[in-house]
């Protein structure tokens, strides 16, 4: 098996960055070329193991994935963000997951959700945000047409399908990367946080018929490169950014590809649910500060969607 392992990265990660050259560095399989994609106007980080190539390009968590890769001369792409830690025989073990299943695309589990402590899963569970399933031996991570996602609550060690997973870590052929066409989605960089960039990818993988696994409790670290602080002006920005994102996201890739009037509708009542249950409780806490923010942010999507720049956009296609 030959394989590039591409980063994207603004180069300041450091001791973490550090720690994943390492981890390449100890692969029993070894990447034939590390590519460090790099948001311009950042400096090239003094970390190193001496076999990176660096390559600036335009900064945002699509435009940083979302290119034509003309530097990779092999098959396979492992994609990696830049703070993560891997066990020394994690890529052979994804490539051999990948030959087993027939599958076309391999994700860690990442952010292990079935971790949750029970009070926050029912409150996702009743926001519609995120649901645990019971695990039925073959679903990892499924999306619901909320533009939520429901998880497996117990997952084996091992392989799941999954139509989405967390977007730090995966391996594909670089072919199968190219057919979905991932710089049509660069209006979220336009967001004013960049969320929901991995799950567009990977149900976009999934409705392009590309098979997906999550490997659950394969060792892997996420190791936090950017602080979890959160102060009430980026939590203002997050719950914006949230909405506009969920609604579009609804629009582009639940409703507007589905052409049975029935599943629309039952569509239209479970974002209508999401969306009203949110905003009731916002409602009842008397946080009409967050209300307005809700609420400014669905109808600036609506904007959007209604958009010439919307509407030039390819209209997404199931294959499945």
């Amino acid at each position: 098996m030959e394989y590039t392992a591409v980063i994207r990265t603004l180069g300041t990660a450091g001791e973490k960055y550090q720690t994943l050259l390492d981890s390449l560095n100890r692969q029993t399989v070894q990447p034939s070329k590390i590519l460090v994609y790099i948001a311009e106007g950042y400096a090239i980080p003094k970390e190193t193991i001496g076999k990176e190539q660096y390559i600036y390009v335009k900064k945002g968590m699509v435009a940083q994935r979302a290119l034509p890769y003309h530097e990779v001369d092999t098959e396979f792409i492992l994609f990696l963000d830049d703070d993560l830690f891997l066990p020394d025989s994690f890529v052979e073990k994804m490539y051999s997951f990948l030959e087993k299943n027939h599958a076309d695309v391999i994700s860690p589990d990442v952010f292990p959700n079935a971790e949750r402590p029970f009070f926050g899963k029912c409150m996702m569970m009743l926001s519609g945000r995120m649901v645990a399933r019971r695990d039925d031996g073959k679903w990892g991570y499924k999306v619901m047409r909320n533009s939520g996602y429901s998880y497996n609550n117990h997952p084996k060690s091992g392989i799941y399908g999954s139509q989405t997973n967390a977007g730090a870590c995966f391996l594909c052929r670089k072919s199968e990367f190219l057919k979905i066409h991932f710089e049509e989605e660069l209006w979220m960089d336009q967001m004013k946080y960049p969320l929901g960039e991995d799950q567009v990818m990977y149900y976009k993988m999934y409705l392009s018929g590309l098979k997906q696994l999550t490997w659950f409790h394969c060792g892997i670290k996420h190791l936090d490169a950017e602080s979890t602080m959160v102060n009430e002006e980026k939590e203002k920005i997050l719950i914006y950014s949230d909405f506009y994102f969920k609604t579009i996201f609804w629009y582009r890739f639940i409703y507007q590809p589905d052409k049975n009037m029935l599943s629309r509708i039952w569509s239209v009542i479970c974002i209508g649910y999401t969306l009203g249950f949110t905003l009731f409780i916002s409602t009842l806490k008397c946080n009409f500060v967050i209300l307005r923010l809700k609420y400014r942010a669905i109808k600036e999507a609506i904007d959007f969607i209604k958009s010439e720049e919307y509407k030039n956009l390819p209209l997404i296609k199931k294959m499945i």
